[in-house]
């Protein structure tokens, strides 16, 4: 029962965090202008690739490639941050860190 509530927790966070972030993209006629959002969705796809299918042998390779990718993201300007409340801040982040420590943890002391 931990384990789903956990999860649910989880999911709950990202929900709150993610409702005030817009992904867009744009039509350039030159091609260098897509470099940054080529590069990122092919970090990320690497990234998780290897952390998923090879996490002993590239783990390390794995999380570099997701942050490179991460950062690509907000260099290509295809990411919009909406204003958030402070409640809907302090929510998610609540919900994320409560999900995660039921995951993780064996036995839960609230």
């Amino acid at each position: 029962m931990q384990k789903i509530l956990g999860t649910l927790l989880l999911i709950a966070g990202i929900y709150f965090l993610g409702q005030n972030i817009m992904f867009s993209t744009y039509y350039s006629p030159f091609f260098w202008r897509n470099l940054p959002a080529i590069g990122s969705v092919l970090c990320i796809m690497g990234g998780t690739t290897a952390l998923i299918c090879f996490p002993r042998q590239t783990g390390s390779l794995g999380w570099i490639l997701l942050i490179l990718g991460i950062m690509l993201v907000f260099l290509g300007g295809g990411v919009l941050l909406k204003p958030t409340s402070l409640w809907n801040f302090m929510i998610a982040c609540a919900a994320l860190i409560s999900g995660y420590k039921l995951l993780t943890e064996r036995s839960s002391r609230f």
